[in-house]
């Protein structure tokens, strides 16, 4: 669709499996799944005014759940796709603002709804730049996975064969997975094509910061948003990145730290003794093994401590300063406890 600045548009989404994991669905189903169809956007929107060198704003001005929500464990993917190796399924129910699910009994996370994936169409030199610069990080051994029409919607024309993965976000938008951008808040993203060309999905009723198990508390969702084209201030400005914003932060500080938690940090230290200083990736990981040990202690299955720390645990960098060791810390909210 084509729409005005100041209009509210109404785009109902799927959820990030595209329909895949439904009510009664169990592991066992995992292997007949089609991996290709993640992350079904609807879009493209086409912004009226909005061109090359524009900053657009995109509003979030409502997001509404589905009832049905899901988490997984699947193998291969995930931060700790070396430890978690076995697949997990969740099923959650939403109601009355909070998700539960018989698959992790007392818990009760509440929601916080925000769309996974918003971005803006790239253009051609952008898909040829991010495509030449992926393929080099994965010919130094980097994990970045190339264009494939399996799962492509359309199938047919050059899209299928020379767009590019969803998985990542990049300068255009994309999969940031940031919890912070939900209703009331604004995205800011700059402009390479005319009209924009916004689209939105994988909508998340709630989400730790880190997203750790590679799925939040995944659903299919009716996202209204309003666009501002802010003319010529992506160029003028030299902005390449996405920014958001948020005015109303202050009645939100659970985002800073919830009101009852309790925490875990990591620290850069191998479990054989190694010090690996300044390595924030080792230190995220070890708050969340951490974490996971606190939650055992709880009397939570690893598989249940994994998907509650992806739902609900904040990481949060700590220090990058206090050499050797940089702190990572993992922030898991007390209020999530019933019963």
């Amino acid at each position: 669709m084509e729409v005005d600045e100041g209009e509210d548009v109404l785009l109902e989404t799927r959820d990030a499996f595209d329909g895949q994991m439904r009510p009664g669905v169990t592991e066992a189903d995992f292997a007949g799944m089609d991996a290709g169809v993640i992350h079904p956007l609807t879009g493209p929107v086409a912004v009226k005014g909005a061109a090359p060198g524009d900053l657009l704003e995109v509003e979030f001005v409502d997001i509404q759940p589905q009832p049905h929500a899901f988490s997984v464990i699947f193998p291969g993917f995930g931060f700790l796709r070396d430890v978690f190796t076995e697949p997990f399924m969740v099923h959650w129910n939403i109601a009355d603002g909070f998700a539960t699910s018989d698959q992790i009994p007392g818990v009760r996370v509440p929601g916080a709804s925000f769309m996974g994936v918003s971005g803006v169409a790239p253009s051609h030199a952008q898909l040829s730049e991010w495509t030449r610069r992926e393929a080099e990080l994965a010919s130094r051994g980097g994990v970045a996975l190339p264009p494939d029409a399996g799962g492509a919607v359309p199938i047919a024309g050059v899209g299928a064969t020379h767009g590019i993965r969803t998985l990542p976000p990049r300068e255009n938008g994309g999969n940031f997975d940031v919890k912070q951008l939900s209703t009331g808040s604004k995205l800011l993203l700059p402009v390479a094509v005319e009209g924009a060309l916004f689209s939105t999905g994988d909508a998340h009723f709630a989400q730790g910061d880190g997203e750790v198990c590679v799925t939040a508390v995944e659903m299919g969702a009716t996202c209204t948003v309003r666009f501002r084209v802010l003319k010529g201030e992506a160029e003028r400005q030299n902005i390449r990145w996405p920014r958001f914003s948020r005015e109303d932060y202050y009645i939100a500080p659970e985002w800073a730290a919830p009101r009852r938690f309790v925490a875990t940090m990591g620290m850069p230290v191998r479990e054989d003794g190694v010090n690996e200083g300044e390595n924030l990736t080792l230190a995220c990981r070890n708050a969340i093994l951490n974490m996971i040990d606190l939650l055992q202690e709880r009397g939570f299955s690893r598989d249940q401590a994994y998907v509650i720390c992806s739902v609900a645990v904040d990481l949060k960098v700590s220090n990058v300063v206090d050499v050797p060791n940089f702190v990572v810390s993992a922030f898991l909210p007390e209020d999530l406890f019933v019963g």
